[in-house]
């Protein structure tokens, strides 16, 4: 087994690997564990990411690492689109995705697929608009799968990507990571049972971007000038790019 120390220094397919069975391993407590640590402001980041997307009764709409399902949730509860297919790598938390859909009348508009966002199953030009929560950092290359979004995007269609980012400033850029290495794996092992899996959570943070430099890379794989809205005190941002028309 990875030990926490270790995952910064995983690639490729080992990353991936590790990250998919500790997705499983804590399925049964993520939901539980992101309304603590977000003090449940992860509801409301949601809704706010959703007022960026196209409402479309007929359409189809892609939320990639899905998880157990809330942002694909959010969009159907607002009624922006017909149909939403919940990608995710995890089938334990698919699987309570699936359970939570079913208890919210939205079995027959949640369609849940398990597969990979660097090679989607899908043909070109396939959903009106894309999701993505809390995903893209365990990502294992981003570049990859940013193209393999474009691609299944249709022209003139949104992707938005809410997620935990590198905050930018001296003085959250020296709090927020001293706060978040300290308190989340303490936080996972009292209410998960998994010290590593939430040690993970702030490496993954640090090694990844910031809101710029994701609506830079967003911009250099071919999305219009990507929109940044930050929320948390930086911490967490909304970066929404559109697909050329």
């Amino acid at each position: 087994m990875f030990t926490g120390v270790l995952v910064v220094n995983l690639r490729g397919k080992d990353k991936s690997r590790f990250v998919s069975n500790m997705f499983n391993r804590i399925s049964g407590r993520y939901d539980l564990l992101n309304t603590i640590m977000t003090a449940g402001m992860h509801y409301s980041w949601r809704k706010k990411a959703t007022k960026y997307l196209k409402k479309s009764e007929t359409g189809m709409f892609l939320d990639v690492a899905t998880g157990t399902g809330d942002f694909a949730f959010e969009i159907l509860n607002q009624k922006i689109a017909n149909k939403v297919v919940g990608l995710d790598f995890s089938v334990e938390m698919l699987n309570i995705g699936q359970i939570k859909s079913e208890k919210r009348n939205f079995d027959k508009k949640f369609v849940p697929v398990v597969a990979d966002a660097h090679e989607l199953p899908f043909s070109d030009n396939s959903f009106e608009s894309i999701t993505i929560g809390f995903g893209v950092r365990n990502f294992v290359d981003l570049s990859t799968a940013l193209e393999e979004l474009l691609r299944v995007l249709v022209p003139g269609g949104n992707l938005v990507i809410l997620e935990i980012v590198k905050p930018e400033g001296k003085i959250m850029s020296r709090l927020f990571p001293l706060y978040f290495e300290k308190i989340t794996p303490r936080i996972g092992s009292i209410f998960a049972g998994d010290r590593e899996a939430y040690t993970y959570l702030p490496q993954s943070v640090s090694n990844f971007l910031t809101s710029t430099q994701l609506a830079v890379l967003m911009t250099k794989k071919g999305f219009k000038k990507p929109v940044v809205k930050k929320l948390a005190f930086g911490t967490v941002a909304i970066v929404v790019g559109q697909k050329n028309e």
